[in-house]
């Protein structure tokens, strides 16, 4: 890994990010996203065969796909995933929001409804690897959000299947309806539905460069989570850290992907050499190897530090997706973090916790957007909406002021609305006046 020092090298240098794939691949997005609006089922069934070489009978996975598929998975992942849910919804069910309404002012009713989407669309990506955690960390949160129907997109194997890890966390989950669709299609058929595939009100999950590009050119016509990068993963370390600990956790990061960001901020400079002697040696006994080493080479960093302030000053600027604080009293720094999508905080809480198993959702913001970005979760499966009401007198009392606010935008027409009423109701109080 590179090697960086804050009373060396230049801030800039220190803080510089690759981000992900630049490849402009819109063209080609938008002709699937065209194609597929177009011409529905037709579209999907073509450019499976073409782009995954997989000819399909159906696009939708069957009970008895999933009934089979939950028959070869071992008794033991199935409790661990079991747990998994039980630890997923415990910490999501804090963040239910109830509507409220204020009826303070006489004469006066207002307040917020909290609505659940009608309809989600869950991605979950297949290519060199299965992710039936994020199956888990997408659905629940919309299951307890009250979502009425979601839907799962997923591309399958070259034998037209899709993984039986990834089926089974999806009827844990309580996934309505699977399609063996992937890549950008599978975002078209979404975002415009086809003769078999319902349109949803959003996207969420992760997926390459034509899945992000997709999301991002349906937005508007769909919501969406985000539009996720690569991985990445920041660990600040004092004297108390254990430098094969912080090497194994940089490489769980780095074998996502080639492109995958691990950096290590210590205020130690003999945990340097240390950590990088670990990094080759756990390297070596790798199965992704080849994936993490490149990750390693191109886009690991080694930042040297004077003191803790200045690393977490670091960290704000970076806006990790993910945040270790390998120190000593981990408690002491949480309060000083701006920026950061989770944190996990001492020895004994490596950032795969997060991943699989502990509860918090691992959908995080990357590639510093942690800065703006929040976490998946309840929030993101449902829309808000208020409401008001004013009785005559209430109406009267304020009405001057509101003819006075539009006239001073020149707009009249909004003035009048208000004038008429108020015109009539003194038209109405008169009237009972006399009699």
């Amino acid at each position: 890994m590179r090697v960086y020092s804050t009373q060396k090298d230049p801030l800039a240098d220190i803080l510089a990010r690759k981000y992900s794939e630049t490849a402009d691949v819109s063209a080609v997005v938008q002709k699937i996203l065209a194609q597929v609006q177009a011409e529905g089922d037709k579209a999907l069934y073509q450019l499976i065969e073409e782009i995954d070489h997989v000819t399909l009978d159906s696009l939708t996975v069957s009970k008895d796909e999933i009934e089979a598929a939950l028959q070869t998975i071992s008794s033991d992942l199935l409790a661990v995933m079991e747990q998994a849910k039980e630890n997923i919804l415990a910490f999501h069910q804090k963040q239910i929001r109830q509507g409220f309404v204020s009826t303070k002012q006489n004469g006066v009713v207002m307040g917020q409804r909290i609505i659940p989407l009608a309809c989600v669309g869950v991605y979950v990506p297949g290519g060199t690897a299965a992710y039936p955690s994020t199956v888990l960390m997408d659905v629940l949160p919309a299951k307890l959000a009250g979502v009425k129907k979601i839907v799962m997109m997923t591309p399958t194997d070259h034998n037209g299947q899709v993984p039986a890890a990834i089926l089974a966390a999806a009827k844990i989950a309580g996934v309505d309806e699977i399609y063996k669709v992937g890549g950008a299609q599978a975002i078209a058929a979404l975002a415009y539905g086809t003769e078999t595939i319902p349109k949803v009100d959003k996207i969420v999950g992760p997926g390459n460069i034509y899945v992000a590009t997709a999301k991002r050119m349906v937005y508007g016509k769909v919501d969406i989570d985000m539009v996720a990068g690569p991985s990445d993963v920041l660990i600040v370390a004092d004297h108390s850290a254990d430098p094969r600990w912080i090497a194994a956790d940089l490489l769980a990061q780095a074998e996502h992907d080639k492109l995958a960001q691990a950096i290590l901020i210590t205020t130690e400079e003999n945990m340097i050499e240390k950590v990088q002697l670990e990094l080759a040696q756990q390297l070596a006994e790798l199965p992704r190897k080849v994936i993490a080493e490149a990750a390693i080479e191109n886009n690991g960093k080694i930042i040297l530090v004077q003191n803790l302030t200045e690393a977490l000053s670091l960290a704000n600027q970076i806006a990790p997706e993910h945040l270790e604080l390998a120190v000593e009293e981990p408690f002491a720094l949480l309060g000083k973090i701006e920026n950061a999508g989770s944190v996990f905080l001492g020895h004994h809480t490596p950032e795969v916790l997060g991943d699989y198993f502990a509860g918090p959702n691992h959908t995080l913001p990357t590639e510093g957007t942690a800065r703006f970005y929040s976490p998946l979760s309840v929030d993101d499966f449902v829309k808000k909406s208020s409401y008001l009401y004013y009785t005559a007198d209430a109406l009267n009392e304020v009405g001057a002021a509101v003819e006075l606010f539009a006239e001073t935008e020149d707009l009249i027409g909004h003035a009048r609305s208000m004038n008429v009423r108020r015109k009539t109701n003194a038209s109405f109080s008169e009237k009972e006046n006399k009699n």
